[in-house]
């Protein structure tokens, strides 16, 4: 199951999916070690009007689910970003094997950049990071969507309308 590729791009659909939408374009793929994709997910943070609702929480709640149990063992989490340290906790809580993700997160990052909760010893579970999968790609996708957003927040402005409540 090394063909970390393919997930990587399959979570960049999801990911292009949630910017659709006006979400932050960040997806994210659970796949068992057979290969099978158990769940996919993009952030919806704003459609729900949850902070909680980030690609990796979705995601990590439908594979718990597909299997029937909160604990997800030999398990890998595909995500486009580098998980946050929210989404970290949830991923060292249920045990995960692995995270692969592209594009490395300096400001809010919990898998290496800022934090490093996967291999933390004073944490009782530790697992594998392989980051910078198609990290190019992945960057693009949320640089392009943070640059198009502070464009129309600037254009708002200007014309002296106010901000919209996701772009607060």
């Amino acid at each position: 199951m090394e063909n970390h590729t393919y997930y990587i791009a399959m979570a960049l659909e999801e990911a292009k999916k949630a910017g659709q939408k006006g979400e932050v374009p960040i997806g994210c793929v659970v796949v068992a070690e057979n290969g099978e994709v158990l769940s996919v997910a993009h952030n919806l943070t704003i459609s729900l009007a949850d902070p909680t609702a980030h690609a990796e929480i979705l995601a990590i709640r439908k594979a718990a689910e597909t299997i029937g149990n909160y604990r997800l063992p030999g398990l890998t989490l595909y995500a486009t970003i580098e998980p946050c340290i929210m989404c970290m906790g949830a991923i060292v809580h249920a045990r995960f094997s692995r995270v692969v993700f592209g594009a490395h997160d300096e400001k809010w990052g919990g898998a290496g950049s800022l934090f490093n909760l996967a291999d933390d010893s004073r944490l009782n579970h530790s697992l594998e990071v392989i980051p910078g999968v198609n990290a190019e790609e992945c960057r693009s996708l949320i640089q392009d969507f943070f640059r198009t957003r502070r464009k129309q927040q600037k254009e708002l402005k200007k014309a002296g309308l106010p901000k919209g409540p996701d772009q607060q």
